[in-house]
């Protein structure tokens, strides 16, 4: 029984009491507005409300259409079909598999379990981790609901396209010229089909796990970016907002702590209206290939050293990327 029990655990079964913690996150978030809507600033809470709804109906959608798509491929889709894409010469390898992530959707969290995956079946690192920056950040799913997002504004979906690319890429690159395998450590982790299992059972677990974990990190945000609009003075705000370079940092830090869903993280910039174009898109290209959920999922299955120096240099990356596509294009 306990030896049953250990193996559920290990492969990433939800807990036995699920259910009620489930019923607990619904319910204690609403009892604390109940609360704070009784004896604080009425309108405020209802504003804060309404922000938070909006941006949470607006990316379900996509975050279940995208955590579906990724529990699918991780069933369906066999991991050769990965080595036979790619060229045989690195420097080749590494914008072909940058280039794929537009047309095989995975959110962040499956994409470093795959990259691990490749990389043990014989994949070169470089052309791993570009996959594994590009696939979360420039999948159909996620340009759709940045073109939602943005309504009538196709310049920002295309900025996202290139920015995140040509992020991976050089990242990609960055790894064939400086990196070091001692700052790899593999950990062993299946993904993708085992001949034991049942391909629907692989993706429903895959499916469940993808969308209860983003899920709560969707609400999460959302709740920080309704806190965020309605709480902060606009005074505050200026300061940021008034310099273009600090708007850019600024909102980029804060795609590190928000830790926002790819498939949802569009709704969330276009709330921040007070911010200008090219910030925004820092926001949307840093946090679906760095944040804290990423680095620490990074650490555990490459090593503490790679996940810091590479999240870093990703972070330097995305930030310069998005301010040369996006200052050229918005």
């Amino acid at each position: 029984m306990d030896a049953a029990r250990a193996e559920g655990e290990g492969t990433g079964a939800l807990p036995r009491h699920w259910p009620l913690l489930l019923v607990g996150a619904a319910v204690v978030p609403g009892t604390l507005l109940f609360l704070v809507g009784r004896w604080g600033d009425a309108p405020a809470v209802e504003a804060w409300r309404t922000v938070c709804l909006a941006v949470t109906v607006q990316a379900l959608p996509f975050l279940l259409l995208g955590t579906a798509l990724s529990g699918a491929i991780n069933a369906f889709v066999p991991e050769r079909v990965f080595r036979r894409m790619l060229p045989r010469r690195p420097l080749l390898a590494v914008p072909v598999a940058g280039v794929a992530g537009v047309v095989l959707p995975g959110c962040e969290c499956a994409s470093v379990p795959v990259a691990s995956s490749l990389i043990g079946r014989g994949v070169t690192p470089a052309a791993a981790f570009a996959f594994l920056l590009s696939a979360p950040a420039i999948n159909p799913v996620v340009l759709t609901a940045t073109a939602i997002a943005f309504p009538g504004n196709p310049a920002m979906v295309l900025a996202r396209l290139l920015a995140s690319l040509a992020t991976a890429v050089a990242m990609g690159w960055l790894w064939l010229r400086f990196g070091r395998s001692e700052w790899l450590r593999p950990a062993v982790r299946h993904t993708g089909h085992q001949a034991e299992h049942s391909r629907w059972d692989e993706f429903r677990a895959g499916f469940q796990h993808d969308f209860l974990h983003a899920g709560g990190f969707l609400v999460l945000g959302a709740m920080a970016a309704a806190t965020f609009n309605v709480g902060v003075p606009r005074s505050v705000l200026a300061t940021f907002t008034g310099t273009p370079w600090l708007a850019v940092l600024f909102l980029a830090a804060l795609a590190v702590l928000l830790a926002v869903c790819s498939e949802a993280d569009a709704f969330l910039a276009a709330s921040l209206t007070g911010f200008p174009p090219v910030a925004r898109l820092a926001f949307m290209v840093v946090g679906p290939m760095v944040d804290l959920k990423l680095i620490a999922l990074q650490a555990g299955t490459f090593g503490r050293a790679f996940a810091v120096r590479f999240s870093a240099a990703t972070f330097v990356v995305a930030v310069a990327c998005s301010a040369l596509i996006g200052g050229a294009l918005l």
